[in-house]
């Protein structure tokens, strides 16, 4: 047993020097083994491996002296998240382009778009991408640029240069602190151009976020609170600007 997982971590480190990052799912067809398998085997090795939103990456891709996890984030409030979805999924409209920020809690997102409405959706993160694959008659618009494995997440001036030449009828953008007065953070600041032309560009943008976001405050600032039409959270739909207040309050 010691001696096939010996194996096992060796060639998924090989495939990971080949290829950078692995799908679970490729990962495990690879070796022949199920995706519980491979999992354990990417927990046992943290300082060979880090998973994030669904794909494999070489621990030494992850940024930063404490990176934000993006797998340990998609277990974090994940119903508040998916409810906070459900309301923010009433934007979504037939024949509309929609833009899918990066993150985990927009992941539930796409999930809700219905299987009946042709519409065109834009990312820039490689677990929104994967799981729009799986939706019948989306048209996806990945935007392209540098690699940043801690948020499974692209930046540059090829992005920004593609989202000039788009026509965004709705924005869900995400954040990982909503602060009353300061307004909308993340932690990665590479996110910021791009959150920032999306929303200088969108007909109408959402933020949706789940309450624990609400009174936090993050290094990279990207919006005040009335660039946005409302704040979602598994509440429902709020104001952004006065209606905010007794919500933070209360966490």
């Amino acid at each position: 047993m010691a001696n096939r997982k010996s194996t096992r971590i060796i060639a998924l480190a090989d495939a990971l020097s080949a290829r950078r990052v692995l799908h679970l799912k490729e990962a495990a067809a690879l070796l022949g083994v199920s995706e519980m398998t491979i999992r354990r085997d990417v927990a046992d090795n943290p300082g060979l491996f880090g998973y994030l939103g669904g794909h494999i990456v070489s621990a030494a891709e992850i940024e930063g002296d404490a990176p934000y996890e993006l797998a340990r984030a998609a277990d974090s409030h994940a119903a508040a998240k998916r409810e906070a979805c459900a309301h923010a999924a009433r934007h979504i409209r037939p024949d509309e382009t929609i833009f899918i920020d990066c993150g985990t809690t927009l992941e539930y997102l796409v999930d809700l778009i219905p299987e009946n409405y042709s519409i065109t959706a834009v990312c820039y993160s490689l677990n929104a991408a994967e799981r729009l694959t799986r939706r019948p008659n989306v048209r996806i618009v990945m935007l392209g640029g540098v690699y940043h494995p801690s948020s499974a997440s692209f930046s540059g001036g090829s992005g920004l240069d593609t989202l000039n030449e788009l026509g965004i009828n709705v924005a869900f953008l995400s954040a990982a602190g909503v602060d009353p007065a300061r307004g909308a953070t993340c932690v990665h600041f590479h996110e910021v151009p791009v959150k920032q032309r999306v929303i200088s560009l969108a007909r109408e943008n959402h933020l949706v976020v789940d309450k624990s976001k609400i009174g936090r405050l993050k290094a990279a600032f990207f919006a005040p609170l009335d660039a946005f039409r409302s704040v979602i959270t598994e509440d429902g739909e709020t104001s952004p600007v006065g209606d905010l207040m007794p919500l933070s309050g209360r966490i």
